[in-house]
């Protein structure tokens, strides 16, 4: 698989982590998973064993079919392999579902009045829609896409399958009734991303293992001791900021 060249640098910020991967090499150049941690962000070797988690919450937001797809769909994206678990036993898809019931997902800290029409990327969002009618709208196009392309819902299909029809939504050449694919893409994308590394207060993150692959301490309050030790090993592990410790 080839590798990813990314900033390694995670910060937790509350309801959304701001992207912190940057991706250089093009998608066709891909095996078979979307973003592969860069060798350079792993530890040299798991910092644990990483055991299956059981994951049965059920979701607030999403429908079962809606879950399932999203469930399959973040696996996709994030998958699990020998340096731990993938973005499912991580509990991506219950940080997206958590996050459809806040002021985030409801829309409310974007700028939502009109008018609503299509200009070039540098002019950021453009649709009428939160993240959770986003999401809704997008699914119900990727189900109906799959099933127009492949004969079944997109879970129901195998990764190799959901994995193309991902990769075709990411092109932009694919238009759902009321989006472009990509538009949804990028934003399950971004928010798989955010449940893997943000705080697990926020449902994902199961465990903090996102942030042991990078040795990231969490949310610590005082590192002064460290400040002017470059190079040192930092020997603590990371601490949530509900006080639990990996």
């Amino acid at each position: 698989m080839p590798t990813r060249w990314a900033e390694c640098i995670i910060v937790p910020s509350g309801e959304q982590v701001e992207r912190a991967f940057v991706f250089t090499p093009p998608l066709c150049q891909r095996r078979c998973r979307f973003y592969s941690l860069p060798s350079a962000c792993r530890t040299t070797s798991p910092r644990k064993a990483f055991a299956a988690l059981k994951l049965d919450e059920k979701p607030a937001f999403f429908s079962p079919e809606e879950f399932r797809f999203l469930q399959a769909a973040c696996e996709c994206i994030y998958p699990s392999d020998s340096y731990g678990p993938g973005a499912t036993a991580l509990g991506a898809p219950v940080f997206i579902d958590r996050q459809m019931d806040t002021p985030y997902g409801r829309g409310e800290l974007w700028y939502m009045a009109g008018p609503f029409q299509d200009g070039p990327a540098n002019l950021g969002y453009q649709l009428p829609f939160a993240p959770r009618d986003l999401y809704r709208k997008g699914i119900a196009g990727a189900n109906h896409y799959a099933r127009a392309q492949r004969g079944k819902g997109f879970a129901d299909l195998s990764q190799k399958d959901q994995i193309e029809i991902l990769t075709a939504f990411e092109g932009g050449a694919i238009h759902f009734p009321d989006m472009n694919a990509r538009l949804f893409f990028e934003q399950l994308r971004r928010n798989t991303l955010e449940g893997v590394f943000s705080d697990p207060v926020h449902g994902g993150n199961r465990h903090m293992q996102g942030w042991l692959l990078l040795s990231f301490p969490g949310a610590r309050a005082d590192f002064m001791d460290w400040v002017n030790q470059e190079g040192a090993a930092y020997p603590f592990g990371p601490v949530s900021l509900s006080g639990q410790k990996a």
